[in-house]
Parts: structure tokens; C-alpha cells; sequence
């Protein structure tokens, strides 16, 4: 940054709180207010799935996302006393705007409702209580309702408490890491303050955002917990080199600090902050707005970080001031510290001295830890693991208990006869019967339910709904056949003449649209984000071989991670241990996020220790020499923040939700590997090995991209 700049950030000081302070009221007010715009859609624009939701919105007034479904359980109920239950749940539907039973049966001893709405899932879930009360006054007291809006209704205040446990249990944690690192001292509340600010100011957007554009249920607790770590390690590490520069204080006075500390660690952070938002960036490429949503609100904490980093940390680290010189006066911590770092270094050391045993055998555990992807399968959602005392919850439950997997997300297929009226032909009729006997046949349809009346045919008589359940939830394998082979096959089956159109809708369906297109997006935004990283890491590091080493070190980090997830959630032992869900399939929109993010993270950490051997290099070093430098100044600090970043996301691994435990264990894991196997011993020796090819930058290259002969200092 320009000394100019940031002595006149300093002169105004002032100003510049009264604004970020400005940000962050403001920021904490829509933050308050974020979770009435938050949604578990999972749509996907032009799908085939969308196109069969926007008929039966049209033609039926029906949102899936904002239907329920009601489950009664009763004991020898008499033709009769069915047909009242279910006369009473019609009475309940009617005080939800547009509620309307479509189908209700008993099966298995359980009378199962579906009450369609035309509301969306936000709108519909705001009259969940109302709804249960209604059936209790009607007296069925005892009935459990689900459905996406109970669902969203009852998982927001535990998403909340999750939150805030989650908030209490990392700052408990951070607090802890902190004082360690620099005793009773104030300088331990800055990063706080730093990490109040940001989170603050990222929410305060993404809550105007929130009411444009689809945002996601999880994002609070992702942004707050995942952007305490960032913010936290961001200010450590300013912190860290701002210790070292104010202590020369016979060369430097307190300003000149601030900008020499600003112009090298908080030059890196930068470009660090900038690297990880680019990878979340990539994800506003998924055509899928659930995705896009985690991604846009991950990229804003990115910037706001770096916003804050050359505007408020100036200030912070001028209210320190000369007061960082008493770190080193805290003889217990400075102890404590003193031998973290010296094992760190020392381990650094050994990868050093022995740069060929350690590649090769850090090598090979990282390859074995990756292995454990063959055991990696995908679910578009994991709506059985829910937290167990929900009434939502409950009647998911109950109805595989009673019914089948399937209850829970039915397909729905929708006939467009061509014209008003022809629906309601005898022709059709006939074509609809062998239809239906068609899907009935199919073993692994549990039930097919149609009808020539209403609810099944629209008013004008063009449109026609079957309802199909299948025998399992919407991420197995045979859920996902069933799809294919009803858009495959039955779809296509000759029993309607020709002109007549026909969909398919429903969960499965959605989440089969979900797979396919993330996995056709996902090579081409994943060489964009591995060349726009390239492209920002040669321009850090000022060489052609040291970029592609980094992104090398950042896969091999995701697909140890990876393997290690998969095999974590595969073991019953393990989950019990942990008390994480035991799932056999680990949500898809979960494994997206903790792709991009943990290599944000790794290539954070790349930047914070390889810049510190450059500039070691640049100082006359040998490569050696300045390997060793780099390992010395950067791996304590940096393994210090990246024990701050997996205590942060702690709270989502002790949180309800399989997917944000999806999150949380993997950020974890990531970073552990990171810390240690990659950046204390793979890292190190593979730059031995590399020698003076490390340093490698055509001139040519060098005038293409216009980097400056001058180092990058950290």
C-alpha cells in the first residue's frame, strides 16, 4: 500500500471508524433480520424439473416447496372415522392462504394429507404453527406435520442456537489461542474487533441481497463461524509482523511500523483475501441458485476482510501502538509460544534435512488419506437427518417407519393434453388408466395416485397430475433410476396421442437436475478458478513454477480431505464417537462449497509462508537458506491461525445439520492437513528438491504480466 495512503487512512482515523462502525450497526440490524429471507430452495432454472413446478403453479396454483405434508397415526379407525380425520385436515388446510388437500390415504395404520399452496416456501412456513394449532382444535392434536415450510419453520430457531453456541464455543477458543500467543495483553481484542467488524458488514450485505436473490437457510452460520477464523488469522498475522517491526524502534516510529507492516504482511493478506474470494467467486458460475448463493455470500466476507485489512487495521494497530513491545515481557507466554514455534521450526528442519524421506513419505500418506474418495457418494440433500425432537422431524420418521422412504418426496408427472377440455375426454381417460397401471406395475413405485375430478385436472381441463411414490428417498440409487426411467420410458410410453406433452416434478427429479448440473458445470469452473489462481499467484510469488507447486499442494489437500470425510462419515464407530449423523451419501452442494473453500484456504497459507521465502531469496539467501527463513518467521504463526480457523468452525461440527457437520469436519480436516503433512513437511522439501527452478520467470512472461522487478514482502 502507499505510505501516502496510509497516512492519510491514520490522519483520518475518525472518520473512517464512524464509517466502519456505520457498516457494522447496520450490518448487525440486517443480520437480525436475515433469517425472514432465507430459503432451502433448490431449484434450478430451465431444468425439466422447473418447467413441471411452473405448470403446476400455473395450471394448479400448487408450489411444492410451499406444500405440507400431514401424517396421522390411528388405531382400528373405522371406514367412517378415516373419512372424518380426513374431513377435519380439509377444515385445518383452509387457514393457510390457497391451502388445499390434494390426496389423502391411509396407509399402514397412518392417514398421510398433502395440503398444496400457491405460497412461496418462506411465506408458506410463516403459518407452520398456525396450522398444527388448527388440527389440534379439530382434534386431531396428534398429528405431525412436515413438508418443506414446517421443515424451514422448525430447522431456523435451531440453526439460530446452533449459531450462537457455535459463536460461543469459537470465540471461547480463539480467546484461548490468543492469550497464549500474547498473554493478558489488549492486543489479544483487536483481532475481535477486526472479526466484528467484517462479519458484520458481510452479513449487513448479504441480508440486502437476501431480498433480490435466493439466499440459503446455512449461510448465517457458514459466514459467521467460517468468517470469525478468517478475520481472526487475517489480524493475527498483521499483528504478528507488527510486533516484529515496532520493536526496531530505534529505526522506526510508529507510523513508519504501521506502513512497512501494512506494505508486507498486510500486502499478503490482501492478495490472500483476494485468492480466496476468487475461488468462492467461481461458484457464482453454478447454474444452480442454492450454490451461487454460498458462493456470493462467501466472496463478500473475502473482500470485506480485505477492505478492512487496508482501512481498519491501520487503526487498530495504532490504538495498540508502542504497547506491542510488552508481548515479550510475559514470561509464561512468551515461553509457551517460544516452544510452539521452536517445534515447529524444528519439525520444518528435519523436512528440510531430509527433503527426499519427507516428500516421499508425506507424499504417500497424503495419497493413502485420498483413497478413501472410492468410498465418496453424493445426495442432492440429506432431509433424514434432521434433529430427532423436531415435530417435522418426527413425522419423517413415522412415515418411513409406516410407509417408506419415498413418503417423504413424492414425484409428481404432469400431462399437457394440448387444449383445454381434452383432458376430459373418454379417450383420455382410457390412456390415463393404462397409464397409471403402467407406473403401478414397476416395483419400485410404492403408489401411484390419480384421478378425472379435481384436485388431479386443472379447472380448465387441460392439465393432468399423477402422483408417484417410490420405495426410497430422493439420494438413492434406485430413486435416481426411477427418475430416468419415468422420463426415459414411461414418459415416452405410446398412450397419448401425439401432441400430448408430459413432465416430470417433485424432489427426486429436482435433485437429479441438481447432480447433472453441477457435474457439467463443475470442469469448466473449476479450470477457470485453477487459472484465475494461477494467473494472482504468479504475480505474488513472481515465478512460473512456484504457482502451479501451490495449486499441486491445494488439490492433493482437497483430496485427502476428501477421502478422509468420506470414510469419517462411513464409519458408525467414528459418528458415534463424534456424535455426527452416520451418513453413507454426503450432500453435493456441501462438497462444492468445501472444495473451493478449502483451497482458498490452502493457497491463504501458501501466500503467508512462500512470500516469506521469496523475500528471504530476494535478500541473497541461497534456496536453502531462505526455505529455512521463511519456515522460521511464518509456520508458527500461520499453524497458530490455522488452529484459530478449525476451532471456529468447531460449532458446525457440535451443530443439528448433516450438511453444515459435512462443512465443519471438513474445514477441519482440511486445515489440520494443511497445517501440518503440507506446509511443515510437503511444502518445504519439495522446495529443496525444486532448488533455483523454484525462482524460475521468463523475462518475457514477466513483461506480459508486468511484474516488477521489486520483491514481494511479507
Amino acid at each position: 500500500m502507499p505510505p501516502r495512503l496510509i497516512a492519510l487512512i491514520l490522519r483520518h482515523r475518525i472518520a473512517i471508524s464512524t464509517v466502519w462502525l456505520g457498516l457494522t450497526l447496520g450490518g448487525i440490524f440486517g443480520a437480525v433480520n436475515l433469517s425472514d429471507h432465507l430459503t432451502t430452495s433448490v431449484s434450478i432454472p430451465g431444468s425439466q424439473s422447473e418447467g413441471a413446478e411452473l405448470i403446476l403453479q400455473d395450471a394448479f396454483g400448487d408450489n411444492s416447496e410451499g406444500s405440507f405434508t400431514v401424517l396421522y397415526k390411528f388405531k382400528n379407525a373405522t371406514e367412517a372415522q378415516i373419512v372424518g380425520y380426513k374431513a377435519s385436515i380439509e377444515k385445518a388446510s383452509s387457514v393457510i392462504p390457497t391451502g388445499k388437500v390434494t390426496t389423502s390415504r391411509a396407509l399402514g395404520g397412518v392417514l398421510v394429507a398433502s395440503v398444496s399452496t400457491s405460497l412461496k416456501l418462506t411465506e408458506a412456513a410463516k403459518y407452520t404453527p398456525l396450522f398444527r394449532a388448527e388440527l389440534g382444535r379439530q382434534g386431531l392434536g396428534k398429528a405431525l406435520v412436515s413438508g418443506p415450510p414446517a421443515i424451514n419453520h422448525d430447522v431456523i430457531p435451531v440453526l439460530a442456537n446452533d449459531l450462537h453456541k457455535g459463536q460461543l464455543l469459537a470465540f471461547m477458543f480463539s480467546l484461548l489461542i490468543l492469550i497464549l500467543l500474547f498473554g493478558f495483553h489488549r492486543a489479544i481484542f483487536l483481532p475481535f474487533a477486526f472479526a466484528l467488524v467484517t462479519i458484520s458488514t458481510s452479513l449487513g450485505i448479504i441480508y440486502l441481497l437476501a431480498t433480490k436473490i435466493i439466499m440459503v437457510t446455512y449461510i448465517p452460520n457458514i459466514i459467521e463461524l467460517i468468517g470469525l477464523g478468517l478475520a481472526i488469522d487475517y489480524s493475527l498475522l498483521i499483528i504478528h509482523r507488527f510486533r516484529n517491526e515496532i520493536e526496531d524502534a530505534n529505526k522506526l516510529d510508529l507510523n513508519a511500523s504501521i506502513s512497512k507492516t501494512l506494505n508486507t504482511a498486510g500486502r499478503t493478506v490482501i492478495f490472500s483475501g483476494l485468492t480466496i474470494s476468487t475461488a468462492l467467486a467461481t461458484l457464482i458460475l453454478v447454474p444452480i441458485p442454492f450454490v451461487r448463493s454460498v458462493g456470493i455470500s462467501g466472496m463478500i466476507v473475502g473482500l470485506v476482510s480485505v477492505l478492512a485489512a487496508a482501512t481498519f487495521q491501520p487503526i487498530l494497530l495504532s490504538i495498540l501502538g508502542g504497547q506491542v513491545k510488552t508481548f515479550r515481557n510475559r514470561r509464561f507466554f512468551a515461553k509457551s509460544l517460544g516452544l510452539f514455534s521452536h517445534f515447529i521450526v524444528e519439525v520444518s528442519k528435519r523436512s528440510i534435512k531430509s527433503a527426499r524421506f519427507t516428500f516421499a513419505l508425506t507424499l504417500s500418506i497424503l495419497i493413502l488419506a485420498s483413497s478413501g474418495v472410492l468410498l465418496l457418494q453424493v445426495t442432492p440433500s440429506s432431509l433424514t437427518a434432521l434433529p430427532k425432537n423436531l415435530d417435522s422431524a418426527k413425522a419423517l420418521t413415522l412415515a418411513i417407519d409406516k410407509v417408506g422412504e419415498g413418503l417423504i418426496t413424492p414425484h409428481q408427472i404432469v400431462i399437457d393434453s394440448g387444449a383445454p377440455g381434452n383432458a376430459l375426454t373418454p379417450q383420455f381417460g382410457d390412456s390415463l388408466d393404462r397409464f397409471v397401471a403402467l407406473l403401478g406395475s414397476d416395483p419400485e413405485i410404492f403408489l401411484v395416485a390419480s384421478d378425472k375430478i379435481a384436485p388431479f385436472i386443472d379447472s380448465k381441463g387441460r392439465y393432468l397430475r399423477v402422483l408417484v411414490v417410490g420405495r426410497h428417498n430422493l439420494g438413492a440409487t434406485q430413486s435416481k433410476e426411477l427418475v430416468s426411467k419415468i422420463r426415459n420410458v414411461y414418459l415416452k410410453a405410446d398412450y397419448f396421442p401425439s401432441n400430448v406433452k408430459m413432465y416430470l416434478a417433485g424432489a427426486p427429479a429436482q435433485g437429479v437436475d441438481l447432480l447433472e448440473s453441477i457435474y457439467s458445470s463443475a470442469p469448466g469452473i473449476l479450470l477457470l478458478m485453477l487459472l484465475l489462481s494461477y494467473l494472482l499467484l504468479v504475480r505474488i510469488f513472481k515465478s512460473i513454477i512456484l504457482p502451479i507447486k501451490a495449486i499441486a499442494l491445494g488439490l492433493l489437500s482437497i483430496s485427502s480431505t476428501f477421502g478422509i470425510l468420506a470414510f469419517v462419515f462411513n464409519s458408525k464407530t467414528l459418528t458415534n464417537l463424534l456424535g455426527l449423523y452416520q451418513l453413507d451419501q454426503l450432500e453435493v452442494w456441501a462438497l462444492v462449497f468445501l472444495f473451493v473453500l478449502i483451497f482458498g484456504l490452502t493457497m491463504d497459507y501458501e501466500v503467508f509462508i512462500t512470500s516469506r521465502i521469496r523475500e528471504a531469496w530476494d535478500n541473497g539467501l541461497d534456496n536453502e537458506s531462505a526455505v529455512m527463513e521463511g519456515m522460521r518467521q511464518t509456520a508458527g504463526v500461520v499453524s497458530a491461525a490455522g488452529i484459530i480457523m478449525i476451532g471456529a468452525v468447531s460449532g458446525l461440527i457440535l451443530g443439528s445439520f448433516a450438511g453444515l457437520q459435512e462443512i465443519g469436519v471438513g474445514i477441519a480436516v482440511g486445515v489440520f492437513v494443511d497445517i501440518t503433512l503440507i506446509r511443515l513437511m510437503l511444502l518445504p522439501s519439495l522446495m529443496i528438491l525444486l532448488g533455483k527452478w523454484n525462482w524460475w520467470l521468463p523475462e518475457s512472461i514477466a513483461k506480459t504480466l508486468k511484474i516488477k522487478p521489486s520483491a514481494l514482502k511479507i
